[in-house]
């Protein structure tokens, strides 16, 4: 049988919550051994959502962390560290989300990790670059929302002046995908050089690339030639639309599109009127040709106006609940939801990785596990018996 991609690749992780897990959930689904120490509780994303059966098992959990082996040994103990210390030998990537001073006090920062394996890529997912002046302030989704300025972007668009958080985890999920991309570098950098290196992933760093590639806009330039914003995606006209029944979302876009939309109404004088009658003004203006088609949908259901838009390929769709995903016709067809049954937790809805390769088959990854589940397994290949007594002041 073909390996999968990262066949061979061991990923020691230390993360929690959201950020690292979601990467290390990424590169596990890429075929990697991904070992998750955590601690005796288990990672507190554990109880984020209720269980089906068993404590520490919550919907978040089984949705990041299938394919990896848990352990939770005492890092506080000498076995605990030998334990640690030999996995960390044998693991290609050390991937971990604590603190600087912490991770030092517990006898893994980089140069301590470096002397247990010299080529380690060791990876620190953090809240802000250590060169600058928030290195070493906590970071939660939230507060990255805000300092990176994506809780500005819904008052631009919509006139409500009260700043607000897009109701997901983005930060966390944007800044894990970077740290995949960053893990996969430096594997590759290593394949060509035999070097390990420390990589940092900030998350601020990280969504606010993310959030500038288009809405830097004209302050790209020097002098800026206008403001920041990218102006179609800010305009509040830019909305699902309300039709007979419901509402449906529309991208006309090219301006051949649009003409074939007024002109099925009926109503093609539209590009008569002033600051529509060339392509340049109707892009600066296209919040008014989007007032003048919510004035038409009204009239039909969504249904209908999906038909009637893939008649003449303009590009439209009904508004879709997370519920809805579930059905989806296109996700059944491409089976990104399919049902499994896990050990304790009994039939549950996993969500398969988006990207597929001709070359190199996906692997069918274990179910998520229970805390500590693996930590004698793990053990026992590192040749470590984790269940030994520390010696009493009487034993000689």
């Amino acid at each position: 049988m073909t390996p999968s991609i990262l066949s061979g690749i061991r990923i020691a992780d230390m993360t929690t919550v959201v950020f690292g897990p979601y990467c290390t959930q990424t590169l596990a689904d890429l075929g990697a051994d991904v070992v998750k120490i955590e601690p005796e509780g288990g990672d507190v994303a554990r109880n984020i959502g209720k269980s089906a059966n068993t404590p520490f098992m919550g919907g978040l959990h089984l949705r990041m962390n299938r394919g990896k082996r848990s352990v939770t040994w005492d890092l506080k103990t000498e076995v605990g560290k030998e334990a640690m210390s030999k996995l960390l030998a044998s693991s290609d990537v050390f991937i971990h989300n604590v603190r600087p001073e912490a991770i030092e006090r517990a006898g893994f920062g980089y140069e301590a990790v470096r002397k247990l394996r010299p080529d380690i890529i060791y990876v620190h997912c953090t809240g802000y670059d250590s060169r600058g002046d928030y290195a070493g302030r906590p970071a939660y989704d939230d507060i990255i929302q805000a300092l990176s300025g994506v809780a500005s972007l819904l008052p631009m668009a919509d006139g409500n002046p009260a700043p607000r958080f897009f109701p997901m985890t983005m930060a966390d999920k944007v800044s894990g995908l970077h740290a995949v991309y960053a893990v996969l570098a430096a594997v590759i950098h290593r394949l060509r050089t035999g070097e390990g290196q420390h990589v940092e992933v900030p998350m601020m760093e990280a969504v606010a690339s993310f959030t500038t590639v288009d809405h830097l806009y004209e302050k790209t330039f020097i002098p800026p030639i206008g403001p920041s914003g990218y102006t179609r995606q800010l305009d509040p006209a830019r909305q699902p639309m309300r039709t007979k029944d419901g509402y449906i979302a529309v991208a006309p876009y090219q301006d051949g599109r649009w003409r074939r939309f007024f002109e099925l109404v009926g109503r093609p004088e539209i590009f008569e009127e002033p600051g529509l009658t060339d392509v340049q003004l109707r892009r600066e203006n296209a919040d008014r040709l989007y007032r003048h088609m919510a004035t038409e949908l009204p009239a039909k259901t969504t249904a209908e106006w999906v038909k009637i838009f893939a008649e003449i390929d303009i590009p439209a769709s009904k508004i879709n609940t997370i519920d809805d995903l579930l059905e989806d016709p296109q996700l059944k067809a491409s089976g990104l939801f399919v049902e499994r049954d896990h050990p304790t937790e009994g039939r549950y809805v996993e969500v398969r990785p988006p990207v597929q390769f001709s070359a190199m088959p996906s692997p069918v990854l274990a179910h998520a596990a229970l805390p500590g589940e693996h930590s004698e397994e793990v053990a026992r290949e590192l040749g470590v018996d984790i269940n030994r007594q520390p010696p009493t002041a009487n034993s000689q």
